[in-house]
């Protein structure tokens, strides 16, 4: 027998920036079959989700976390001192906790020797309950270079090819390259260009010749540009995205991933350990970020929600928080949640999932008040109602 539940009552949030107060959404079983004025479901006879006074809207999506990291002060270091075993069950647990505070997909860019892939299979087995997980394996990156301390060090084009062929053997679901320096590894700088042009279009080339998007870890001029016209897929962080950035972006298609939280929590937590050349860099790109961010906004560009979660003090669970981030910086509450929605199920390539319509996978949120009048009705996770995952409560 088939299970379907009405929502209505409240308001509807469809995920691409449409809000209706007139309409009601029936799912059965794990998808979305109609969307339509609430009079047309006078006398429905199944289960219904009284509304009222809340917003029903998808699930969000959440492009960028580690899920191996904890959130600490230092999580390079801390996760150097922990078993695979204890890895594996901490990956788990932010998954879990990041669906039950209404994460629904995620991305992870970077985990440590594969120990998410088994949590991933899990899940997609319906072996334990948890969010769509889509996973990049080893994040690739040169000789010295960001995220070296877990990445798989390659240099030149081919060896940055057999590290693409490693990941898609393992079986990632993307491919993550590392463009420039960045904040959380000593002796690099944020502006410098990592790979070349010519490694990076080698990646980026092999891993679509395999039908996998890429994502680049790319806060210089020169390294996004390397990426952007190399074919990537997403952009992330972005700090020192310039006028040339913007153009060749928006020409390609080229989503930005702004990570706000992870700075920011690094800056607002920097007396609780946070290493000083962490602090120090975050520092000096946290307003320039912020900056590129809005160019890139007005001039059109396409934003998907990420947080870079597991950084320090960046909480699996507080993912949602990102959204208040963007609002805060000058991104409207529609946008930042088209992003946190629609968008970002459209840069994971979930067709079915982000947005509120027939046929969508019931991946559904529901939260108090307006979040188009006040964000932090969705940023908090304090003002979700419920959760529901392919058409099932989230406990």
């Amino acid at each position: 027998m088939k299970n379907q539940i009405l929502f209505t009552g409240g308001l509807v949030f469809d995920g691409r920036g449409e809000l209706s107060e007139d309409v009601a959404v029936l799912i059965e079983d794990n998808h979305i079959v109609d969307v339509a004025a609430k009079t047309t479901f006078e006398g429905f006879g199944g289960e219904i989700v009284d509304t009222n006074g809340a917003t029903l809207m998808p699930g969000l999506t959440d492009t960028h976390v580690h899920l191996c990291y904890k959130g600490g002060a230092d999580p390079s270091a801390a996760l150097a001192k922990v078993s695979p075993g204890d890895i594996t069950l901490t990956v788990l647990e932010n998954a879990q906790l990041s669906l039950r505070h209404g994460i629904t997909s995620l991305r992870d860019c970077g985990g440590k020797e594969y120990l998410e892939f088994p949590v991933r299979d899990a899940i997609n087995r319906g072996t334990f309950h948890g969010p769509t997980i889509h996973l990049s394996g080893r994040m690739i990156c040169m000789t010295g270079g960001h995220g070296s301390r877990w990445g798989r060090i390659a240099d030149g084009c081919d060896e940055v090819i057999k590290a693409v062929r490693e990941q898609i053997h393992a079986g990632c679901d993307f491919v993550k390259v590392m463009a420039t320096g960045g904040v959380m590894t000593p002796g690099v700088q944020p502006k410098d260009e990592h790979y070349t042009a010519g490694e990076m279009a080698c990646a980026i080339r092999e891993a679509h010749r395999f039908h996998k998007r890429t994502a680049t870890h790319a806060q210089g001029t020169g390294g996004i540009l390397n990426a952007v016209r190399g074919g990537i897929t997403s952009v992330e962080h972005g700090v020192f995205v310039d006028e040339t950035c913007i153009r060749e972006m928006l020409e390609a298609g080229t989503y930005l991933v702004p990570t706000i939280s992870a700075l920011r929590n690094m800056v607002d937590n920097a007396d609780k350990g946070v290493p000083s050349f962490m602090v120090e860099k975050a520092r000096q790109v946290e307003q320039q970020q912020r900056d590129s961010l809005l160019e890139f906004y007005h001039a059109g560009g396409l934003l998907a929600m990420g947080t870079d979660a597991g950084t320090p003090f960046n909480l699996h669970g507080a993912n949602a928080w990102e959204l208040k981030f963007l609002v805060d910086y000058g991104i409207s509450e529609k946008d930042a949640l088209r992003a946190g929605c629609f968008a970002g199920a459209d840069l994971m390539g979930l067709p079915e999932q982000g947005y509120i319509g027939k046929g969508a996978v019931a991946d559904l949120l529901l939260v108090k008040g307006n979040p188009l009048q006040d964000i932090t009705m969705v940023a908090d996770y304090r003002n979700h109602l419920a959760v529901y995952k392919k058409g099932q409560l989230v406990q």
